[in-house]
């Protein structure tokens, strides 16, 4: 009776070896077979397709370009500034666009702030003969009248490249540099004579730079300003 119990058991414990064996199996075949088998959520890395079904990574966008009466493409014309550019870059290769205007928003804060404060060792460094005269004469004309200016560069708003060219060996390039200042004019007991602390006033300054292109001296003078306002 113990013997046929025993018996029963042992096919009940072969049945479920069997049937474990076959759900093992059927587990791993449906992991090797990719041709089939789904894939549950898996995504896709997001690209755009070619129209040969090339997946990229870099979608292009369409050139602009330009065709005459005849249907024949031809190139865009530089501008003036863009041409004026290039013929600095061929005197001066080291010549860099961003640079240059880093350069010259640093260069705009120390000659506001030098003229202000009436430093005319530092504006002689960075003016030409022709501007650093005229800054001097505005100096020497308010310390006569016992004033002093006191400037606050609020922010610089703006700063772009208008112009640039060449003239012989000289590399000339001019900036527009909006600005917001608080200008005040003290007299000798410290009264304003002219200007409000309060309001802050928005500048607009055109001021050209240069270089000559023939010495290795990488800095730039100021050589001509202009105002809008």
């Amino acid at each position: 009776m113990g013997d046929g119990f025993q018996f029963i058991d042992i096919i009940l414990f072969a049945m479920i070896a069997a049937f474990l064996i076959l759900r093992l199996r059927s587990v791993l075949g449906r992991h090797k077979d990719s041709g089939d088998a789904e894939k549950p959520n898996q995504q896709e890395p997001f690209s755009v397709k070619s129209s040969k079904g090339v997946a990229q990574n870099i979608v292009s966008l369409p050139e602009r370009k330009t065709e005459n009466n005849d249907g024949e493409k031809i190139s865009s014309p530089e501008t003036p500034l863009e041409s004026g550019i290039h013929q600095i870059r061929k005197a001066a290769p080291d010549f860099d666009r961003l640079e240059f205007l880093v350069g010259a928003r640093t260069a705009f804060e120390m000659i506001v702030q030098a003229f202000a404060e009436g430093d005319t060792d530092l504006l002689e460094t960075l003016l030409n003969d022709d501007v650093y005269n005229n800054f001097l004469q505005a100096i020497r004309s308010r310390e006569a009248e016992n004033q002093t200016l006191e400037n606050t560069l609020v922010r610089i708003v703006e700063g772009e490249m208008i112009e640039a060219y060449m003239e012989d060996t000289i590399a000339n390039v001019t900036i527009k540099i909006v600005s917001e200042q608080v200008n005040l004019t003290r007299s000798a007991d410290g009264e304003v004579v002219d200007g409000d602390d309060e309001h802050i006033s928005q500048v607009t300054d055109i001021w050209t730079f240069a270089r000559d292109t023939a010495f290795d001296d990488p800095n730039w003078q100021l050589v001509a300003t202009r105002s809008l306002d």
